[in-house]
């Protein structure tokens, strides 16, 4: 490989290093795009239109970077329809709905921050059974299950008053990642379950490309297995996290 092809992976060391630092997804994304772009010798704009009188931003027969950005954007615009969800549920956060989701969940003894994560995972494969689109990180996670799991944590550390103390940061952060797990888990598998969603569909039209002849429910059968095992992993892990939890607080107490 050429040091010019090589040099074109520096879209990659951006992505890994912005994401280790911590800093904002999009902002590195979009910096990676635009240095893996520039290093590939694409310009910044198309030739046609008010560029024309630019030509050090542009050359002619190559698409920019920023219409390239701009289409695919354009392309998959109903995916941002979330935003939409935003104001609701900014105005229900603002009249206490994290706090009544907590508080409701601490006054059911039987519930713990990993049962309620296996509940969550498998409401999120259900939606995806039935072909349903949800936001679960902006819609659901952090506005309800994020809540509830600090409350149910707070309930195993004997926090159970009207104004519980707050966790530790080691303890909450724990709560994120189970949050974020039981999500990913239940949303990136359980979608596969429906013949009408778009990995399904992908993958159907991927191998009708290549020539072989399948069905989009053969997909979905061959995706129950792996399913069932995300499941079954899931309640592994969120039991595991739940003894965890359990053994700090033995070892404070």
């Amino acid at each position: 490989m050429h040091a010019q092809d090589l040099l074109k992976l520096v879209g990659i060391v951006i992505v890994v290093v912005g994401l280790a630092l911590r800093l904002r997804t999009t902002l590195v994304v979009m910096v990676a795009a635009l240095a893996t772009g520039l290093v590939a010798g694409l310009p910044l704009f198309s030739a046609e239109g008010i560029w024309q009188s630019w030509p050090w931003l542009t050359q002619p027969g190559k698409t920019g970077i920023l219409n390239t950005l701009g289409k695919a954007f354009a392309d998959n615009r109903l995916m941002t329809l979330f935003i939409i969800t935003l104001p609701a549920i900014g105005l229900a956060e603002r009249f206490g709905l994290q706090e009544q989701s907590a508080a409701l969940i601490r006054r059911i003894s039987a519930a713990t921050v990993g049962r309620l994560q296996i509940v969550y995972q498998l409401f999120r494969v259900l939606h995806g059974v039935a072909g349903i689109r949800l936001n679960g990180h902006p819609s659901f996670v952090r506005p309800l299950i994020f809540p509830m799991s600090l409350g149910a944590a707070q309930t195993l550390y004997g926090e159970t008053g009207e104004h519980p103390a707050p966790l530790k940061d080691a303890v909450v952060e724990k709560i994120k990642a189970a949050n974020a797990a039981a999500e990913n888990y239940g949303n990136f598998y359980g979608q596969n379950l429906s013949p009408v969603q778009a990995g399904i569909l992908l993958v159907y039209g991927v191998m009708q490309g290549l020539g072989f002849a399948v069905g989009v429910w053969d997909l979905v059968k061959f995706t129950v297995p792996v399913v069932a095992a995300s499941l079954v992993l899931a309640v592994v892990q969120f039991t595991w996290l739940d003894r965890s939890l359990r053994r700090a607080q033995e070892v404070n107490a």
